[in-house]
């Protein structure tokens, strides 16, 4: 078996949204002779040649039928799904991150998969495990795995020099080290939550553990503050980076030169090289074909060390599901679209973009490179979120990010963390 299929079947897997705007009243008692079918992709990770094999091979497939790719953003998915999949005109085909699979489908917005589960990819036995756990709810998948990945850390050995830090605490030390008034040793902001679990788990440390149906959030103990400590060192003394920013502007900021050590998914590695390019021109930002070869194509990476020489820190396992909507106007072709997104064709462009596929047979397409390498030994040893239909609300309420930016700021850990943990409580108990 590839090699890489063993940490691909730990992942507990962050992120892409598609959905689909049926423009009809509701479920309908039949099936349309014919329609459209409306996928909204968050983001550019979704590479076009996937977006074109998805919309030729469906209306291919499915005489009179149109599929429209339409692209949104993440804080749609937190602002606008459930309004959206609520509605009379709600979408046919939704992708979400796995952290936020379970929450739409305890309100009853996804339909159950069942039926078609034998049908994506070569079968139930191929789907990626991690993310099938994700897409679970009451013993039925309700949404299947799209693809998943995780963080590893690229550097420029013309920045950093050849040695790779050997332990979590070598990394921050050299961090700082290589940090100027204008160059971040670490790329820190605030708000990147993501690269900030890491620090938690490695010091034993836990978000929330379920006690019974009762949520105890573990952010304030000893060994989760301990971790969070390290981290307001990274954000003091190794990161120039914006306190209260998140971590998008991380590839302009390496492409200037203006970084050492960057954590970002494997993926973002197409991004850096110019393989394709980043940068939303909808939204007005300059799209960029990649860093100047100086930063870019001299790009190493590695997995993000752990507490002794030799292990690796938990990272935190990011990906995303699709699901049908519960109110689609065309439930069948909807899942008949699905379909072709868990299929080896598609899947395969996935990988090949270096997005780790959500079905076990596309993993021999993903590039034989020290960057998958990489991210292979991070999957390893990946964590995910708690497991509640609750957590959603959790990711939407913004208050990780929140308390992270207070600690970025020097206010007192052990305060920031105990305050979190009671608004974590409230709302999975809740």
């Amino acid at each position: 078996m590839n090699t890489k299929l063993g940490a691909l079947a730990l992942v507990g897997a962050s992120a892409v949204v598609l959905a689909g705007c049926a423009g009809g009243s509701g479920a309908a008692p039949s099936e349309p002779e014919t329609g459209d079918l409306t996928v909204w992709l968050v983001g550019a990770d979704t590479p076009q040649t996937a977006r074109d094999y998805l919309k030729e091979t469906f209306e291919t497939e499915n005489e009179g039928w149109t599929l429209t790719i339409e692209e949104k953003t993440w804080a749609d998915v937190s602002d606008t799904y459930t309004a959206a999949l609520s509605s009379n005109d709600a979408p046919d085909v939704v992708e979400v991150g796995n952290t936020q699979a379970l929450g739409f489908a305890d309100a009853g917005l996804f339909a159950d998969l069942s039926d078609i589960e034998g049908d994506l990819g070569s079968g139930t036995d191929d789907l990626l495990p991690g993310l099938v756990d994700a897409g679970t709810y009451d013993g039925a998948l309700y949404a299947a795995p799209y693809y998943a990945g995780g963080r590893i850390v690229f550097y420029s050995p013309e920045v950093v020099g050849d040695a790779v830090p050997e332990t979590l605490e070598d990394y921050v030390t050299e961090g700082i080290a290589l940090t100027t008034d204008t160059v971040s040793g670490i790329y820190a902001p605030g708000k990147d939550w993501y690269n900030a679990l890491p620090y938690v788990w490695a010091y034993g440390g836990e978000i929330a553990v379920a006690d019974g149906d009762t949520w105890d959030a573990q952010l304030s103990s000893p060994e989760s503050v301990a971790g969070l400590e390290l981290l307001q060192s990274v954000y003091t003394d190794a990161s120039v980076a914006p306190v209260d920013g998140n971590e998008r502007l991380g590839n302009i900021a390496f492409c200037a030169g203006e970084v050492g050590f960057l954590s970002s998914p494997a993926w973002a590695a197409g991004n850096i090289t110019g393989d394709w390019p980043w940068g939303d021109e909808a939204a007005g930002e300059e799209v960029s074909e990649g860093c100047p070869d100086t930063f870019g194509k001299d790009l190493a990476a590695f997995a993000l060390p752990g507490l002794e020489a030799g292990e690796t820190a938990p990272i935190f396992a990011g990906g995303s599901n699709v699901a049908v909507a519960t109110k689609s106007d065309a439930p069948a072709k909807a899942k008949a679209a699905l379909t072709i997104m868990l299929s080896e064709g598609y899947q395969q462009l996935l990988a090949e973009q270096g997005l780790t596929p959500g079905i076990l047979s596309a993993a021999q397409y993903l590039p034989d490179t020290p960057i998958a390498t990489a991210q292979a030994e991070a999957l390893a040893n990946s964590r995910s979120t708690p497991t509640s239909p609750k957590w959603a609300e959790v990711e939407a309420a913004q208050i990780i990010p929140d308390a992270l930016v207070k600690i970025a700021q020097g206010g007192d850990v052990t305060q920031i963390a105990t305050e979190l943990d009671a608004a974590i409580e409230a709302i999975l108990n809740g």
